[in-house]
């Protein structure tokens, strides 16, 4: 009884190397969970490759992650009552170790994408736990500190998740963007559990909302695999996809009016009658699925049709991160002062231009032109996470914050992977369209075609290589357009997105706080 009284009343703050070791061990972990939903955007096209399937199936490696590491956010608040953070975050690390090793040794695409199920199913608690116990060890003075390092850390991560996961495809071998996680896994799993075993929070028997959590699984799996096997499957012409969709549709419903009814839902859906949390959530996941889509898009047309390698294509997509680095820190402290709608609109307006300009690349844009919009998207991510948390958890009681958080995470993170399988799937279709008129302007009897058929036959092409070689131009320059096409839509929907952003009341946060709920 004693120690539980010791535990209740909080053991003191860490200081010293103990403090920097035991935040240095939390902060890998958030490293590793965020490290892990970024770096594999730019391997898709080597890992399909290597499986001997398309890169659009290949992409079911980034949304099996997003979507059972969504559905498993909502277990953490019920996990860590019930067996305190402490044991909670140590076991996610080591499961999610463990699932790593047995991703970088995949057989197939099927293995693989099991493994990446498990291995999003297990992560869930990583972010919010590690959150949690950098606030536990800090002293109360220096929790902003604790919070800074926090957030710091998943913008680093998506910053070395492009080019590390390109560097390891091109120089070393795809598995290895899993297996780098073990020995950083096992470091943290064993420095946490032996600096921080003896300050376990409270435990308490919470019921769990079993049914709830089965209809969860059952809507979002079956409206995912719809999404993904779609488009090979020529969409509701097949009947799996009309029945994966009624499956969808009856499962959400269900799911709606159980939560509703239920006295311990895993998901409170009466936090939806908070006007700012439902507009600020709503504008929160459109605005995310719009960002994940391009960012997935981007360099896996790098890959595929502008024959970048997937260093190259990490690099890209890294500066934009460093410019979040940069300014987070001066947007954390404009949040105390300055009202969150005015941040969020900016963040959607450089969104928006970030996207804009992108939609004016063309097949030859050098390196320097392809990266000017990702510097701009880089001053849209540094306020965009903390002034949308902000807009959305204002008004919401403390006692029920992390229930919000929870709900915001969840809706957020499935947007994402909704939004990755649809981005395929548009950018396909759009090649369709494009690719019909190109060939009728292109045909056999075009002097353009002709003349460039006779060109690299005189550089000792023989004529079916030729014909070959300026067929795939034609399907590359389709895919170009498709891809401008996408990038100008998302650069309007940011821009339709701020006067819903302008629905909600008021919102100042106290310097930051919400930052890291992101």
């Amino acid at each position: 009884m004693a120690s539980e009284h010791s535990q209740a009343a909080g053991p003191p703050p860490m200081t010293g190397i103990l403090l920097a070791v035991t935040s240095i061990a939390l902060a890998l972990g958030t490293f590793m969970q965020v490290l892990d939903s970024t770096i594999a955007n730019v391997s898709i096209p080597t890992i399909a490759g290597n499986l001997g399937v398309s890169s659009s199936q290949g992409t079911w490696v980034i949304t099996a992650f997003a979507v059972a590491n969504g559905v498993s956010v909502p277990l953490t608040g019920w996990l860590m009552g019930r067996y305190g953070v402490v044991k909670t975050f140590v076991a996610s690390v080591i499961l999610f170790t463990i699932a790593s090793f047995l991703c970088g040794i995949s057989w197939n695409l099927s293995s693989l994408i099991f493994f990446r199920i498990l291995q999003g199913a297990v992560s869930g608690p990583m972010i919010p736990g590690s959150q949690a116990l950098l606030i536990m060890i800090f002293p109360p003075n220096k929790r902003g500190t604790a919070l800074a390092i926090w957030s710091m850390t998943t913008l680093v991560a998506p910053i070395c998740g492009p080019i590390l996961g390109g560097y390891i495809s091109d120089n070393i071998s795809w598995p290895w963007i899993f297996l780098i996680n073990v020995p950083v896994g096992i470091l943290c799993a064993v420095v946490c559990w032996r600096n921080m075993a003896s300050r376990e929070t409270p435990t308490r028997k919470l019921p769990i909302d079993r049914t709830g959590f089965m209809l969860l699984l059952v809507w979002v799996g079956a409206l995912q695999v719809m999404l993904d096997t779609g488009k090979e499957a020529d969409w509701f012409s097949s009947p799996a996809i009309v029945v994966e969709l009624w499956i969808a549709i009856i499962g959400f419903v269900a799911w709606v009016i159980w939560e509703l009814n239920e006295k311990h839902p895993i998901v409170d859906l009466s936090l939806f009658r908070s006007s700012n949390f439902a507009i600020g959530t709503l504008a929160f996941c459109l605005g995310y699925a719009v960002f994940f889509g391009n960012n997935l898009l981007l360099p896996l047309w790098l890959q595929t049709r502008m024959g970048y390698i997937a260093t190259w294509a990490g690099l890209v997509a890294a500066p934009s991160g460093v410019v979040a680095v940069f300014l987070t820190p001066f947007t954390a402290r404009l949040m105390a002062k300055v009202d969150a709608r005015w941040l969020a609109t900016l963040s959607l307006a450089a969104f928006g231009l970030s996207f804009y300009m992108r939609s004016g690349y063309t097949p030859d844009a050098s390196f320097a032109v392809l990266v000017m919009p990702m510097l701009v998207q880089g001053v849209a991510m540094s306020t965009f996470f903390i002034s949308m948390v902000t807009i959305s958890l204002n008004g919401i009681p403390p006692q029920q914050t992390p229930q919000a958080s929870g709900l915001s995470n969840f809706s957020r993170i499935t947007a994402g992977s909704f939004a990755a399988s649809l981005a395929t799937t548009i950018w396909d279709r759009g090649e369709a369209v494009h690719q019909t008129p190109l060939a009728e302007t292109m045909g056999a009897t075009n002097q353009a075609w002709v003349d460039a058929v006779n060109k690299l036959q005189a550089a000792g092409m023989t004529h079916l290589q030729a014909v070959g070689a300026v067929t795939q131009q034609v399907i590359n320059q389709a895919y170009l357009l498709a891809a401008l096409d996408f990038f100008r839509v998302s650069a309007w929907l940011c821009v339709i997105l701020i006067p819903i952003i302008w629905l909600t009341r008021k919102a100042i946060s106290g310097g930051g706080a919400h930052a890291a709920a992101d």
